[in-house]
């Protein structure tokens, strides 16, 4: 975390965890320009990385690859077709807009 800290610079980041017990420990030391957002315990589709899988998966469906180099290839095609407009649709909850909103308020 200190590196992304440092990256960051004089800005903030919200960065959205699970509730695991490695993510809540008190022994985290969060640095002062991260705010951690805890999402609700037993809620894998509020993760915005499970929504953008999904949505990842659909043309990936009933495709076979030679290798895992093609995969991969495959999939940054894919990455690379995701207008601004799907990235927004897959993580614009309001929990995480009020979250943001509440750190802007700094």
């Amino acid at each position: 975390m200190d590196w992304l800290s440092v990256q960051l610079g004089s800005d903030y980041a919200i960065l959205q965890i699970d509730q695991a017990p490695a993510h809540t420990s008190s022994a985290i030391v969060w640095p002062e320009n991260i705010i951690p957002l805890f999402q609700p315990p037993s809620a894998p589709e509020l993760n915005p990385i499970e929504r953008l899988w999904q949505a990842l998966k659909k043309p990936l469906k009933n495709q076979l690859f030679s290798s895992l180099q093609a995969l991969r290839e495959r999939i940054q095609e894919i990455f690379d077709q995701l207008t601004f407009e799907q990235v927004i649709s897959v993580s614009s909850y309001n929990f995480i807009l009020e979250a943001l909103f509440y750190a802007a308020s700094y």
